[in-house]
């Protein structure tokens, strides 16, 4: 992302001439208060929102859409989870991996896997709309580990877990680095946002990097 300024609505920008480059094998935490742009950060960076000014571009090519950003590997793993309530879990990743073209052998192996990293192969079979809020948030993780891209967005994605299953996610989010993939993880837990590699820190749009 190189000088971006982006919003919802024409003149009104949420972030303002941000320029950030998230590492292969490394996971920068974008923290700030409520309303200073850490989901518009991600959702710019995921394709889903067009600069006014600036670019973002993957290995140097300029990114066009979503559709664009999910063909070259770009995961976003969103704070409202966007699980399909009337599915089971184990359907919302299928039905993702199936869309993207993965082999339905594969398929089945990548959604028990994925399940069984965050501790949800129980509930497999279980409609999304009765699982609780922290089980839903984990789903959706599932999903985007099952995806396996090259990045990895995660917006608040620890926000509704208990001790435990914070530990596990971060874990599975350094993990992903250590796999060579470029984690970008919003947050506002100081504790998880210390465990990453680097900190940006947003104020009102703008950013100052905390640890580069």
């Amino acid at each position: 992302m190189d000088g971006v300024t982006v919003g919802y609505q024409p003149g009104a920008p949420v972030l303002r001439d941000l320029s950030v480059a998230p590492m292969p094998g490394k996971i920068l935490a974008v923290t700030g208060s409520s309303g200073a742009g850490k989901t518009t950060l991600l959702r710019t960076l995921a394709g889903l929102l067009r600069p006014e000014t600036g670019s973002v571009t993957l290995d140097g090519s300029p990114l066009r859409d979503r559709d664009d950003a999910v063909k070259r590997g770009i995961v976003l793993v969103p704070q409202d989870n966007g699980l399909a309530t009337m599915l089971t879990a184990a359907e919302n990743l299928q039905v993702v991996l199936l869309a993207n073209g993965v082999p339905g052998d594969e398929v089945l192996s990548r959604t028990a896997h994925s399940l069984e990293l965050v501790g949800l192969s129980e509930q497999h079979d279980q409609l999304v709309e009765e699982l609780s809020g922290g089980q839903q948030q984990r789903t959706a993780i599932a999903r985007g580990l099952a995806l396996r891209g090259e990045v990895l967005l995660a917006d608040e994605v620890t926000s509704e877990l208990d001790s435990t299953n914070r530990q596990r996610a971060l874990e599975l989010l350094l993990a992903e680095a250590r796999r060579g993939v470029s984690v970008v993880f919003a947050t506002h837990d100081p504790e998880a946002a210390a465990a990453c590699d680097r900190e940006l820190h947003l104020v009102d749009g703008r950013a100052e990097m905390i640890r580069a």
